[in-house]
């Protein structure tokens, strides 16, 4: 079992930055997301990176304002979030899958158990 663990969460104003990181607990998962669900909603993919190369996804709602990086001596993720705005609320879940790739939660096999972002207006 793979343990995937987030951090970096909080409470802050519109247009604060904030990073969220997430250490994945095995070498074995080759492609890592970050998603978000908003109270009401469905949980929604926000960005992906590959483990061993330069790949990354965004969705359109977070492309130039967020950035998904990595430090694989540190089995870590991480994800800087500039520009927050009161609809960017929401639990954030980091995930992990063997390759890279998927841009839908249930193709991702291993989850953290999420972190608060909330967004002041």
């Amino acid at each position: 079992q793979v343990q995937m663990v987030e951090s970096g969460g909080g409470l802050v104003q519109a247009g604060d930055s904030l990073t969220l990181s997430c250490t994945a607990g095995a070498p074995s998962v080759g492609g890592l997301g970050w998603f978000r669900q908003a109270p009401g909603k469905d949980r929604e993919f926000i960005a992906a990176i590959s483990w061993s190369g330069g790949r990354s996804y965004y969705a359109d709602s977070v492309e130039g304002r967020f950035t998904i990086s990595k430090d694989a001596t540190k089995s870590t993720m991480y994800l800087q979030m500039n520009s927050l705005k009161p609809e960017d609320t929401g639990v954030y879940y980091c995930a992990g899958r063997r390759s890279f790739g998927a841009l839908v939660d249930n193709e991702y096999d291993y989850w953290g158990q999420g972190t608060q972002v909330t967004v002041s207006s």
